[in-house]
């Protein structure tokens, strides 16, 4: 019976040492800013986009991975420039055809802890269909019912086929060639299951 009753505490200890804890995205809470600018950075626009859904998992308190969704379809311009002209653009085929790929996606595959604030991501982010591996680094406030996590990174769009007025498609430079660069600030705020 002791050993019954030992065995029944050790598996006990294992499932709560093993036990993960699920932080889904509040998205009232959450926005992704984004920048974009003609080559030699004389006009820039800018504006955001949000998140449809997320989740980060956690085990003994260290985040293990995670998953996001944005809704292209909510794509702003938030300048004053252009605005819903502007905004038709991105969503048409030259840009991010959201028509035909409303959903663009980001799955972290790999964080280094560099300290318990900042960390380091390894992640796959999918725009028109198309992965591709990102590195970017984030700053964490953490609490036991919530996690607000803050990242700034930049990518280079024609690697998801975004092509449109792209200096690596045309033979020369004009002033109006788009730069094929892309800021993004992002701020994820998530609450805990219960």
């Amino acid at each position: 019976m002791k050993k019954v009753v030992f065995l029944l505490i050790a598996m006990g200890f294992v499932s709560v040492l093993n036990a993960q804890k699920r932080f889904h995205v509040d998205t009232t809470k959450s926005i992704i800013k984004w920048t974009g600018s003609n080559l030699f950075k004389f006009n820039k626009h800018f504006g955001t986009v949000k998140f449809e859904k997320g989740s980060l998992v956690l085990k003994k308190d260290s985040i293990i991975g995670g998953d996001f969704e944005i809704d292209m379809n909510t794509i702003r311009n938030t300048d004053g420039k252009y605005n819903e002209m502007l905004v038709g653009h991105l969503k048409n085929e030259d840009f991010f055809d959201v028509e035909k790929y409303p959903k663009a996606r980001l799955e972290i595959l790999k964080i280094t802890y560099k300290d318990r604030s900042n960390l380091d991501i390894e992640a796959h982010l999918t725009i028109k269909g198309i992965t591709q591996p990102i590195n970017y680094s984030s700053t964490l406030d953490q609490s036991d019912e919530q996690l607000i996590m803050k990242s700034q990174f930049i990518i280079d769009r024609t690697r998801w086929n975004v092509n449109y007025e792209s200096k690596s498609l045309l033979d020369g430079l004009k002033d109006d060639i788009i730069s094929d660069a892309i800021a993004f600030e992002v701020t994820v705020a998530l609450k805990s299951d219960k």
